[in-house]
């Protein structure tokens, strides 16, 4: 067998593969422990009389959740699409933010610079999130007024 008969391509998009199939098997099974784990942390509340730090334990937790959903989504369309897309991980980074933001608040041990630096943040992932949107659709009209002419 010689190195020109080595599909590399084919290759590399195994490896790929199976790495991210090993990283989404991890991102979903620490998605089902932070679900356990939110339940507990509710179990909790039942019981504990700190209601606010039960509070404030489950608003992370949910969040966190949330993110790792993102990852997910993002993981999986990599699969069905063979490319990652923008939309997904800002929309992970936009969540991660929002929740640094709501618990900074929620302990009130936040600057004012903190939040505006944040909020600037937000505004150019939100920006790069609804251009991105737009950038897509605008492709897919232009793919189709061509491909559909009327």
């Amino acid at each position: 067998m010689s190195f020109k008969d080595v599909n590399l391509l084919g290759l590399f998009h195994r490896v790929i593969d199976g790495i991210f199939a090993v990283i989404l098997m991890m991102i979903t099974f620490g998605v089902v422990i932070g679900v356990l784990h939110l339940f507990k942390a509710v179990g909790f509340m039942l019981v504990h009389k700190e209601l606010t730090q039960d509070y404030q334990t489950i608003i992370s937790e949910l969040l966190t959740l949330f993110i790792l959903v993102e990852l997910i989504r993002s993981i999986v369309d990599y699969f069905t699409s063979r490319q990652l897309r923008i939309t997904f991980i800002v929309d992970a980074t936009i969540v991660f933010i929002l929740r640094e933001i709501m618990i900074d608040l929620f302990e009130t041990k936040v600057n004012p610079d903190q939040i505006y630096a944040l909020s600037v943040l937000l505004l150019a992932l939100t920006i790069l999130r609804f251009s991105s949107i737009v950038l897509y659709r605008g492709g897919l009209k232009r793919r189709d007024g061509i491909a559909n002419p009327q």
